[in-house]
């Protein structure tokens, strides 16, 4: 079987990844099984760069194909904040409750119909070639919605409390992690990047 690491420390992200790419003849494990060195400074502008920065760092370390996700939510009336700075809305050791807390204040006096968000996933894939050169690539996936008033649901991670998608009435953590696979931003950015995984790491 062939072995991936994901260059993260979630435990969630992990999870959904190996239901995705477990059944595929993948191994994925997680970048602190594998190494205790510290996360690189995510210094990009954009969440495409910051996942090649972590997936970059994580293959070089580890020597292994690694795989990096760089998400998070943009909310139309805060000009597309948090942004990549999602997971640090707060501050620097900041909870996903201490995140939400702080959006949801932000957001008091906003009116339902001018709530509107999405939720956006940039996946890149970075691995050594044949030749001994790096082959990399990068997907988006995106998913709009709104944001609710209050948290709801206990599944999930991060923002997913607060999420509804377009066509649904259930936040992100109300739905079941299948479900969620298959209509989250996540989820969208490993259906157009599972094939490229599968292809270099399954041939013979």
């Amino acid at each position: 079987m062939s072995r991936l690491v994901l260059a993260s420390h979630n435990a969630k992200k992990l999870q959904e990844l190996q239901r995705i790419l477990g059944g595929q003849g993948i191994e994925v494990v997680g970048l602190n099984t594998l190494t205790d060195a510290e996360p690189p400074a995510e210094t990009g502008s954009t969440f495409e760069q910051n996942a090649l920065i972590k997936a970059r760092a994580a293959s070089r370390e580890t020597g292994l194909p690694a795989l990096a996700d760089d998400s998070g939510i943009s909310v139309d009336v805060l000009n597309g904040m948090p942004g990549v700075r999602s997971a640090r809305w707060y501050g620097p050791d900041a909870t996903d409750v201490d995140n939400v807390e702080l959006l949801l204040r932000q957001l008091a006096d906003v009116e339902p119909e001018r709530r509107g968000a999405h939720f956006v996933c940039a996946l890149a894939f970075v691995r050594p070639n044949e030749d001994g050169e790096v082959a990399e690539d990068v997907v988006l996936g995106e998913v709009s919605g709104r944001l609710t008033e209050q948290p709801s649901g206990r599944h999930g991670f991060g923002y997913d409390p607060i999420f509804v998608g377009d066509g649904h009435t259930m936040t992100m953590a109300e739905l079941t992690p299948a479900e969620k696979d298959q209509i989250s931003h996540r989820g969208r950015a490993l259906e157009l990047m599972a094939p490229l995984v599968v292809a270099d790491l399954t041939r013979e």
